[in-house]
């Protein structure tokens, strides 16, 4: 058995040829020391410039090309075989449909924002999407919402806080932390309460509007895993109790028990690796899905839903994984990795152990290799 831990600091990817050297990451108290324009300070500008791109602005530079299919082959088939026998981890025991998955299966794939697919191992294999899917219904309230009523309604500050936090909604309801009660989009509050801000006049048709956005990101139709739904509607007391909190503080704008049906189906459909590259590499692409060509959101949705990948998409661990990997992501306690690198290429990794945190352990250690292999951390300096 192969051991490797994402926590160490030792790096455990593979080594990217780029003839220049180890890249130099951002260092935050480097930038806010030094006024000139260092490497590291570049590294930022070039961040803060991509996003530019993302959002249409005058003063981005143009798109600079995704990889070349030899070299992202070999990026994800280097990952794979490297990470295929860890066996870290374990399942998530609290959703008995979890807790019996497969822990052998391990699937990667790679869609470039122009349409190229590339895969290895059980990229096909479809689990449930979890919290993954926040991303996606994120995406739709903002496009229906607007920036500033996500920021007042919800918030977009990572809470440092597990993914299901009661705590953390009390925090931010005593003005702790700057944030309102729900904290961001991407832990339960916060989607909870996203869930409830979706349009529609019944919890179907509220249903059929986070399905289809799913399903228009991923380009085909997804479905709903009923035993997955029935166990998590079974046990989801905790969700209940995170919704009437919001709902005491003026912070759920929809039925709470609706809500939280709504939620709980928002968690449940199936995807597979490849559904969360394709997913992934709409955002990279600026809202438009490179495989069907269909315009999903715009290209400043994405970029503000890309941002709140970054800061809050890994639970408590987000930071870590954006220092190591330098890249928006998103995971959830079905096993899924999702990663983007704007305007290239997303990666989607299917592996069911996890992290205490609930993060797949094989998932962010092939992303890491993979954002290293292709050179996407967008906090490295220029080849």
């Amino acid at each position: 058995m192969i051991k490797a831990s994402w926590r160490t600091g030792a790096p455990a990817t593979v080594t990217p040829n780029t003839g220049a050297g180890t890249p130099a990451s951002l260092n935050e108290g480097d930038y806010l020391m030094k006024s000139g324009l260092t490497q590291r300070a570049r590294a930022w500008g070039a961040a803060v410039a991509l996003s530019l791109t993302l959002l249409g602005t005058s003063a981005a530079p143009a798109r600079e090309a995704p990889p070349g299919d030899k070299a992202i082959q070999q990026a994800v088939d280097q990952a794979y075989a490297k990470f295929k026998g860890v066996m870290e981890g374990e399942n998530a025991s609290y959703i008995p449909y979890l807790a019996k998955a497969d822990p052998k299966l391990f699937g990667i794939a790679v869609v470039t924002v122009d349409g190229r697919v590339f895969k290895a191992g059980d990229a096909g294999q479809e689990f449930p999407v979890e919290s993954i899917a926040k991303v996606f219904t994120l995406a739709r309230v903002l496009k229906d919402q607007g920036p500033d009523a996500v920021m007042a309604k919800i918030g977009v500050n990572a809470t440092g806080q597990p993914f299901n936090s009661v705590l953390a909604i009390e925090l931010n309801n005593d003005k702790l932390t700057g944030s309102p009660p729900a904290g961001n989009p991407l832990v339960n509050a916060g989607a909870i309460a996203a869930a409830s801000l979706v349009p529609g006049a019944d919890l179907n048709a509220r249903w059929k509007t986070v399905l289809d956005t799913a399903s228009a990101f991923a380009g085909r139709t997804l479905a709903l895993n009923q035993d997955v739904y029935q166990s998590e509607m079974a046990g989801n007391q905790h969700n209940q109790a995170i919704a009437l909190l919001l709902q005491s503080y003026d912070h759920l704008y929809a039925d709470p028990a609706m809500t939280v049906d709504l939620y709980t189906r928002e968690c449940s459909y199936n995807v597979s690796a490849v559904d969360l590259a394709t997913m992934g590499a709409t955002l990279a692409n600026g809202g438009t899905n490179p495989v069907s060509h269909k315009a999903v959101v715009d290209p400043a949705t994405s970029a503000r839903v890309l941002a709140v990948m970054a800061t809050a998409g890994l639970y408590n661990t987000s930071g870590e994984w954006l220092f190591k990997v330098g890249l928006p992501g998103k995971s959830g306690v079905g096993g899924g990795i999702l990663a983007v690198a704007p305007g290239k290429l997303a990666i989607g990794i299917y592996s069911s152990r996890l992290d205490a945190a609930g993060n797949s352990v094989r998932g962010q250690l092939a992303a890491q290799s993979i954002a290293e292999a292709l050179g996407l951390n967008l906090f490295a300096s220029g080849k």
